[in-house]
């Protein structure tokens, strides 16, 4: 089986080394290339690849790049990030462009006014934002189908075309396919972790409120987060600084004598676990504990909590997706909607307030529990029970996306219910060559700790 270092480096079947935003700063301040040069081949690229985008800036792109490149040989560069492309997802308001959130329903909206703020911060660090990617519909498949937009697909798979994971399928696929070294994704119940995970990336979901929310299309406004996706912990760290309109790289990795991890042991004994996840996520453990980090086995008695909350009282964030969209679902623009999000928004509007109440009071509980419980070690679980999925088998069968759809969000939808931030890590690959994935997350509120030590897990890893 080819495992972990194949998982760590982004590379299957001799696939080639990714440059990361690091060497692109490095190569622009230099003078190796342009931000005009990169802009252009990232443009080249996205009007290429099938379903990956939505939208272009194609204009807009490249005059940013030529303002860049003019600051940049004036010495007045915006910072190290200045000029490099980057993705962001149609469920984020970009100036002049209309957010479509995946869906024809809205295809008639006006376009944006504004920037929504988390991408205006973004652009005050000189990134600039080719377009708007593909995504499930509204948000809510953790699968990443999109029938009126058409489904991307990843590129280092080969032979039959698999799911790319949700919602953020699109921006997922545009660092896969290497289009750009970053985008922007939302997470509610898995959308930025999940495709991170079938795609061999590094996805990092932030706790609720570490971002500035508005102009960001909701779906359930308890859960709603943002994040980066890209190659490396090394980006996702720049990105979360530059989606914070913070321009320098200031976090310190600990000593891996100083990492503590929690596996949840728990969870390895689910049987509808791969043994290629497990196996993976085991050789990953054992790996870090050989460079010193100190890694444990137990059962967390508040995440197998957690799973009972969501197994015997539904899933909030689906409550709160049938209060904001089910007026779409039952009006005129039903007819457009995918049959697969109605059905699952309709099963959704079953669920009553006083059940509702009952979770949130259940969320509450389990919070500060979870402090205690992990005494500042990390969490760590599977991103996702399994592999990607074949794209024609959940295309052709709806029971089986339905079911398929709950298996692949359960696990990173205890970490929505817990508002943990959680970094997906690959973890290597199975028998077929498809991507595994490690999810490490940390209790609310500590993600300057848990980016700080993914990258102290990323140096230990790749130099192992």
């Amino acid at each position: 089986m080819s495992r972990l270092k194949a998982g760590l480096r982004g590379t299957s079947g001799g696939r080639r080394h990714i440059v990361g935003l690091s060497e692109i700063s490095r190569r622009l301040a230099a003078g190796e290339t342009s931000s005009v040069i990169l802009v252009e081949k990232a443009l080249a690229q996205a009007a290429a690849t099938k379903h990956v985008f939505i939208s272009l800036r194609r204009e807009e792109a490249l005059n940013e790049a030529r303002v860049s490149d003019d600051r940049r040989s004036n010495g007045h560069s915006l910072g190290p990030l200045d000029g490099i492309p980057i993705a962001v997802k149609d469920l984020i308001d970009m100036q002049g462009l209309r957010t479509t959130a995946g869906s024809c329903t809205r295809l008639t909206v006006a376009p944006a006014l504004r920037d929504a703020p988390v991408v205006a911060a973004v652009k005050r660090q000189g990134l600039i934002a080719i377009g708007k990617t593909n995504l499930s519909e509204f948000a809510f498949s953790g699968l990443g189908l999109n029938p009126s937009f058409g489904t991307p697909t990843a590129s280092y798979i080969k032979g039959e075309a698999r799911a790319p994971g949700g919602s953020s399928s699109g921006s997922a696929i545009a660092v896969e396919r290497d289009v750009v070294s970053a985008a922007i994704g939302t997470d509610t119940a898995g959308s930025i972790r999940v495709p991170s995970a079938f795609n061999g990336l590094v996805g990092f979901r932030a706790s609720t409120n570490r971002y500035l929310m508005s102009g960001v299309h909701p779906l359930a406004a308890t859960f709603d987060t943002l994040g980066p996706i890209a190659r490396s912990v090394s980006d996702c760290a720049w990105m979360d600084l530059a989606m914070r309109d913070r321009g320098r790289l200031t976090l310190t990795p600990p000593s891996m004598a100083k990492v503590r991890l929690v596996v949840d042991a728990a969870m390895l004994e689910d049987g509808d676990v791969e043994p290629a996840v497990r196996d993976n996520l085991m050789h990953m453990m054992e790996s870090l504990a050989s460079r010193g980090a100190k890694v444990s086995y137990k059962s967390v008695g508040v995440v197998s909590e957690a799973r009972k909350v969501i197994s015997d009282l539904g899933w909030l964030g689906a409550y709160e997706a049938w209060q904001l969209l089910g007026d779409i679902v039952n009006g005129h623009s039903s007819a457009l909607v995918d049959r697969r999000v109605s059905a699952r928004l309709r099963a959704a509007s079953l669920m009553s307030e006083q059940q509702a109440e009952k979770i949130i009071t259940a969320r509450r509980d389990l919070m500060a529990p979870l402090s205690l419980a992990l005494d500042g070690a990390l969490l760590v679980l599977p991103t996702v029970k399994h592999v990607a999925p074949k794209l024609k088998e959940l295309e052709a069968d709806d029971d089986y996306f339905a079911a398929l759809n709950l298996q692949t969000l359960s696990i990173t939808m205890i970490g929505s219910l817990l508002d943990m931030p959680g970094l997906a890590l690959p973890s290597g690959y199975d028998d077929e060559g498809l991507a595994t994935s490690v999810l490490i997350s940390a209790t609310h509120g500590k993600d300057d700790a848990l980016l700080a030590s993914g990258l102290a897990i990323e140096h230990a890893l790749v130099n192992s």
